[in-house]
């Protein structure tokens, strides 16, 4: 798990569809006045230098907030999500990459608060440093999101989204989504859950889809984004999708007039494809 570090994939398709989303349901939350909380039970390093030697090394950014950068005619989900990495890059050039973290840290409001969790050392320095002068309204913890999360459920406003995404490098991680989005359910079933996860050939990411739509959850909403058909040899991430428990009732129809343009411009080859899937209750 420790080996994993998201600087190698800031700013890929999987980027791209995780953080459309994410600023999605932050915006639907930010239109009460109610105060709010953001959860990111893996936070990464927060932002990221696309011209690091970790970013340059597989460039996958090219392929995903690359295709997105200068492109006109974009629907407007995806208009909003490129003005806002266009804040860290004021000059027009794409050099820097905003994790979950500060894209979230940008739709808080006074009262909202921002709690972040971050095993791997070097990340978590690195997200400390990002928030340095936050205050109290952003929180950084070193340590397991999975099991951090049991210590703030049900977070005090009542109104809050949980983003979970771990490395999914070890079995362990598709088994432990799982059993924390049981858990949570039971401590804050009115929070909005959203989960990434990537397409693989790999037998638990198969099976995956399957056991969370058989979580019990009344309202969920599943969106998946293939840039390419699997490859023939089993190897490699070929897309990946969010499972969104709760979903704003706005998010649907936003990802209908989104993931079509997306899924052209994102394509690496015969395959790709969006399926979006709901259950309403």
């Amino acid at each position: 798990m420790l080996s994993y570090r998201h600087a190698y994939h800031a700013g890929n398709h999987a980027d791209v569809l995780k953080h459309l989303v994410l600023l999605q349901i932050a915006e639907y939350l930010g239109e009460k006045p109610a105060p709010f909380w953001i959860i990111d039970t893996h936070a990464g390093a927060g932002r990221y230098a696309l011209e690091s030697t970790h970013a340059r090394k597989l460039a996958e950014y090219r392929d995903g907030i690359g295709r997105l950068w200068d492109r006109k005619g974009l629907p407007p989900a995806a208009v909003d999500y490129v003005e806002f990495v266009r804040m860290l890059n004021p000059d027009g050039k794409l050099r820097h990459y905003p994790g979950s973290p500060w894209l979230a840290s940008q739709m808080l409001r006074e009262s909202d608060r921002l709690r972040l969790y971050e095993l791997h050392s070097s990340d978590f320095k690195h997200l400390q440093e990002c928030f340095a002068n936050a205050g109290r309204q952003v929180m950084v913890t070193a340590g397991d999101g999975f099991v951090g999360l049991k210590a703030i459920l049900p977070p005090p406003p009542r109104r809050a989204l949980v983003l979970i995404d771990p490395a999914y490098e070890t079995r362990d991680d598709y088994v432990n989504v799982v059993k924390c989005l049981q858990d949570s359910l039971k401590r804050f079933p009115t929070g909005i859950y959203a989960l990434w996860y990537p397409l693989l050939a790999k037998l638990e990411a198969r099976k995956l889809p399957a056991r969370l739509k058989r979580l019990g959850a009344s309202n969920w909403l599943q969106a998946t984004l293939e840039v390419k058909a699997p490859s023939t040899d089993g190897f490699g991430m070929n897309g990946s999708a969010m499972f969104i428990i709760n979903p704003p009732w706005t998010l649907e129809k936003t990802l209908h007039e989104t993931l079509p343009r997306l899924t052209s411009l994102l394509a690496q080859g015969d395959g790709a494809k969006f399926i979006i899937e709901s259950q309403t209750q």
